[in-house]
C-alpha cells in the first residue's frame, strides 16, 4: 500500500471514530461507524492473502448488517419519539440497538465472526481492529446507558465472559487468544455498564493499554502461535519476562494493573447486592487466567537449560521503534498504585 493510501485510511479511520464520539444524532453517529468500516477493510485486505480476503469479507458483511439493523432501529425510534437524541431511546429500540452494538463490539452471542477475523489479519491491523474499532460502539453504549436493558446486558455480558474463557483454552493461535480474550473482557465491561458507566470506561481504557502491550510484544517477537513464544528468551530475554507479567496483567492478577478493574467490579457488585452474579464472574475469570498461564509457560517457563518446543528462529535486526511498547508495558505492570487517582 502507498504512503498515500495508507495516510488516507488512518485519517479517515479517526475521522470516523471522531464524528461518531462527538455527535448527539443518531444519524451522524451511523455515518461515522460507515467511514470507520470503510476505511479499514483497504487495510485488512492489503496482504493479498485468500486467508485476509476471506477475513475482510466476514467483517464486511458483519458490520454492514449490524449498520442496517442500527439504522432501523435509529428510524423506529424516531417515528415513536419524533426525535433523533442518542439518549432518548424507547425500550424496543433500545434492545434492538444493543444487539447492534454488540454485533459491532463482537460481543457474545454476536462473536462469531471475530476470532476468524482476527486470525486473518496481521498484527498491526488485528491491534487497529481489537482497539480503535471499538471506541465509537463503546462510546454509543456509554451515552445511552440509561436506557439499556439490564436483564439484556447482564445475559450478554455472562455469555461473553463464559464463552471467551472457554474459547481460548484449546487454541494455538495468538491472535485468536486476544480475540477471546476481547470477548471476555467487553463481558466484564457490560457487567457494569449500567450501574457505573464511569467502572465500565476504566475498564475499557485499561483493556486497551493492556491489548495494545501485547500486540506490539507479539510483533516485535514475530510470535503469532504458542510454539514460537517459547524461543523468545534467546532474542529477548527481558521482554520475555514483561510478556508473561503483562499476561498475568490481563488474567487479572495482584499487583498488576489488569487487578484494578475486576476488583473494582466486583466490589461494585457486591454493593448493588448481587453476590451471586459477582461470584459466577469471579469463577468464570479463572477459566481466561488458564490460557494466559499456557501463555506465560510457554515464554517463561521453557527457558535454558530445558529443550524449546519449536525450532530456533534467526535473529534478525529490526527496525522497530519501541516507545509505545515501552510505555503500554509499563502502564500494564505498574499502574494499580494509582487506582486511587483513577477512580
Amino acid at each position: 500500500m502507498s504512503p498515500l493510501t495508507l495516510a488516507m485510511m488512518t485519517i479517515s479511520l479517526i475521522t470516523g471514530t471522531t464524528i461518531t464520539l462527538s455527535s448527539s444524532h443518531w444519524l451522524l453517529a451511523w455515518i461515522g461507524l460507515e467511514i470507520n468500516t470503510l476505511a479499514i477493510i483497504p487495510l485488512m485486505i492489503n496482504q493479498h492473502h485468500p486467508r485476509a480476503t476471506e477475513a475482510t469479507t466476514k467483517y464486511f458483511l458483519t458490520q454492514a448488517a449490524a449498520s442496517t439493523l442500527l439504522l432501523f432501529t435509529t428510524m423506529m425510534n424516531a417515528w415513536t419519539t419524533g426525535e433523533w437524541e442518542i439518549k432518548e431511546m424507547q425500550q424496543l429500540p433500545s434492545n434492538m440497538m444493543t444487539i447492534a452494538l454488540a454485533m459491532k463490539l463482537g460481543l457474545a452471542p454476536l462473536h462469531f465472526w471475530l476470532p476468524d477475523v482476527l486470525q486473518g489479519l496481521n498484527l498491526t491491523t488485528g491491534l487497529i481492529l481489537s482497539t480503535w474499532q471499538k471506541l465509537a460502539p463503546m462510546a454509543l453504549i456509554y451515552i445511552m446507558y440509561s436506557s439499556l436493558n439490564p436483564y439484556l446486558m447482564t445475559t450478554m455480558a455472562m455469555i461473553s465472559t463464559m464463552i471467551g474463557g472457554w474459547g481460548g483454552l484449546n487454541q494455538t493461535q495468538l491472535r485468536k487468544m486476544m480475540a477471546y480474550s476481547s470477548i471476555a473482557h467487553l463481558g466484564w465491561m457490560m457487567i457494569i455498564m449500567i450501574s457505573s458507566p464511569y467502572l465500565a470506561m476504566l475498564n475499557f481504557t485499561i483493556y486497551l493499554i493492556m491489548t495494545t502491550a501485547m500486540f506490539m510484544m507479539m510483533k516485535y517477537m514475530n510470535s503469532t502461535k504458542i510454539n514460537q513464544l517459547s524461543t523468545s528468551w534467546t532474542k529477548t530475554p527481558m521482554l520475555a519476562t514483561t510478556s508473561s507479567l503483562a499476561l498475568l496483567s490481563l488474567g487479572g492478577l495482584p499487583p498488576t494493573t489488569g487487578f484494578i478493574p475486576k476488583w473494582l467490579i466486583l466490589n461494585e457488585l457486591t454493593k448493588q447486592y448481587t453476590t451471586t452474579i459477582a461470584t459466577i464472574m469471579a469463577l468464570l475469570a479463572l477459566l481466561s487466567l488458564f490460557f494466559y498461564l499456557r501463555l506465560s509457560y510457554s515464554l517463561a517457563l521453557t527457558q535454558s537449560p530445558h529443550t524449546t518446543n519449536s525450532t530456533t528462529i534467526w535473529r534478525h535486526k529490526l527496525n522497530y521503534h519501541t516507545t509505545l511498547m515501552t510505555l503500554s508495558i509499563t502502564l500494564t505492570l505498574m499502574l494499580l498504585p494509582l487506582t486511587p487517582n483513577l477512580v
